[in-house]
This record gives structure tokens, sequence and C-alpha cells, in this order.
């Protein structure tokens, strides 16, 4: 059976598994390869910070994830079919590692996540 994710250590692993999924995806691999040209070392502990916040609200987390998802899509445009690629690969990922409440309330706000990030980024001017 597996465990709830409880800790930052769990929020590490699930990070950390995400990532690696990410970085071979065919469909949204590009933005973190190519059009982002990540530096990893920075990227997933701001990742553990950003993640940690959203399901323990640890207050290590600062930044304007919006703007950012704005600048990458003013360089390559997302498509619904990239978020669609996103949520699957990071809810595969929760559900590969980790069951139970906090599991399913982190891939529910990831998916609220999505959504705003979406309207924000396709709505009409």
């Amino acid at each position: 059976m597996k465990k709830d994710l409880t800790t930052q250590k769990d929020i590490e692993q699930l990070v950390d598994l995400f990532y690696t999924k990410v970085k071979v995806d065919q469909v949204i691999g590009r933005f973190f390869t190519e059009v982002m040209q990540v530096d990893w070392e920075k990227h997933i502990p701001t990742m553990y910070d950003f993640w940690s916040n959203v399901l323990f609200y640890s207050g290590n987390y600062t930044g304007n994830p919006m703007q950012q998802h704005i600048a990458i899509h003013s360089k390559a445009p997302f498509t619904v079919t990239d978020f669609t690629q996103w949520n699957l690969i990071f809810t595969s990922s929760v559900d590969e590692l980790f069951a139970g409440e906090n599991a399913e309330t982190l891939k529910q706000r990831a998916q609220n996540i999505s959504t705003i990030m979406q309207v924000k980024l396709f709505q009409k001017k």
C-alpha cells in the first residue's frame, strides 16, 4: 500500500520523478530543454519549495509562476494539449508514488493552478 504525502522529502521525491518524466516528454519536454534551457540545479529546489507551499503552506516559496509562464508563452506559445500533458504527467507521478488525502489534494490543486494559467494565458484581449 502506498503512503500519503506527508513530508518535505515526499515532495522532493515527487518533484524528482515528475521532472525525470518531463525532461524526455515528446509533448512538453521542449519547454524545459529548448525554450527555457532550465538551470536544473536552481529550478528543482525552487519546485520543491513551490509544491511544499501548495500542499503544506510552508511559506518557503517566493516567486510569480504566472509571470514566468507568460514570458515562456511569449517565446513559444502553450496549447491546451501542453497543459493536458503536464496534468497527465503530474497526476501519474503522484499516483505512482502516493495515495491518500494529501495526494488527492495536491492533484486537485495542480489542476486548479493549470486551469487558472490557461484562463489567463488564453484569454482574448
